[in-house]
């Protein structure tokens, strides 16, 4: 049976993040929906990431002169018209024909930073030419297979990525119990694998459950990973699933050029902290070395104002993308950046903040 998903190419209206998952449920796959909106066992942490937000209070300032807000940022040498970013999602297929293609496409025009997935719809090469000038960054599964780890890098530097994500937090899945109960397996080729595949016996993914894809996955990360993908790429390294205080110090120790702190969304370690409330004590030890980047449980420009105010640089989303990604393609995508950059303005200009540099001088109540 031949999986059909959404082709839809426009603006969407949004009253609010939330609302959007409602919206997903009632037209998509009931089995690729599940395996988009889950998280692990009970759902405990992945709850928590979003209501933590409401532990942190922002006190506002007035007569401070603030006519406007200018959400201008930079990642290195890379200028972003907003602080919000696209975390890393696999399978965007699952969500719209034209999958990553239209993401890249949608976070380009928002003059964003796109993210690839080792485990995309869509190849690298692909993704990359359907935005030419924005910048990229591939996410990396590390596999147990070198061999696939140098092809699939090289494919990436090639591709023109500005950086590696290794993400660390995933070397297996979660429990999701909504997968187990939809019996979920993947509906479509991943053809960064099924590149690879062409010269050995890997398999493309297509008919998989998510346990038998990270099957192929490096279980046993250690800090001179991050070493080997310096040298293979020659690229920036960030090192996603950063959780507690201690492995910032490590990844950095170990050449990091940048911390990711996240826990999947809630879909690996349930019963684990939300992101928030480990945010600050992970920016005290990074103390500015690198850049740290923030994702988990984000539905609210308010949310991103107390992240960046947390310690974050730049604030990462991924459900909300690909929601907007199915109800619109890549106008889609743009609509969920502009809706939050229109909440994150409203909230500075609220808080007497005019500037990205200025929301992390505030100190949250």
């Amino acid at each position: 049976m031949v999986y059909q998903t959404s082709n839809e190419e426009h603006p969407i209206e949004i009253v609010n993040i939330a609302s959007l998952e409602k919206r997903v449920k009632e037209r998509m796959d009931k089995g690729a929906f599940g395996y988009i909106r889950g998280g692990s066992e009970d759902e405990w942490t992945m709850k928590e990431n979003t209501s933590s937000f409401n532990n942190k209070t922002i006190m506002p300032r007035v007569l401070r002169g603030v006519d406007h807000a200018d959400l201008t940022t930079k990642l290195w040498n890379i200028d972003l018209s907003t602080p919000i970013i696209q975390a890393p999602s696999a399978a965007q297929g699952l969500a719209h024909e034209k999958g990553e293609a239209d993401t890249a496409k949608g976070v380009a025009a928002a003059g964003s930073i796109f993210s690839i997935s080792t485990y995309a719809n869509t190849t690298i090469e692909a993704a990359a030419a359907s935005a030419p000038e924005a910048p990229q960054f591939f996410q990396l599964y590390m596999s147990k297979d070198d061999r696939f780890n140098e092809f699939i890098l090289n494919k990436a530097v090639h591709a023109g990525a500005k950086a590696i994500i290794l993400t660390a937090d995933s070397t297996l899945g979660g429990y999701r119990e909504e997968d187990i109960i939809n019996d979920f397996q993947f509906p479509l080729p991943m053809p960064n694998l099924a590149a690879y595949s062409e010269q050995s016996a890997s398999g493309d993914g297509a008919g998989k459950g998510i346990a038998e894809i990270y099957a192929a996955a490096k279980q046993g990360l250690i800090p001179e990973d991050i070493k080997k993908i310096k040298e293979l790429t020659d690229l920036p390294v960030f090192v996603k699933g950063i959780q507690a205080p201690e492995d910032a110090e490590v990844a950095i120790a170990a050449g990091a050029d940048g911390i990711w702190v996240s826990n999947h969304g809630g879909r690996q370690l349930d019963g684990g902290p939300a992101s928030f409330d480990v945010l600050p004590l992970i920016a005290a030890v990074v103390n500015k070395r690198v850049p740290i980047v923030f994702d988990s449980g984000v539905r609210r420009g308010e949310h991103v104002f107390k992240a960046l105010a947390s310690g974050a640089d730049l604030v990462a989303i991924g459900r909300p993308v690909i929601y907007g990604l199915n109800l619109g393609g890549a106008e889609g995508v743009t609509s969920v950046f502009e809706h939050l950059n229109k909440e994150l303005a409203i909230t500075m200009q609220l808080a007497g903040t005019k500037t990205i540099e200025e929301i992390k001088n505030v100190t949250l109540k």
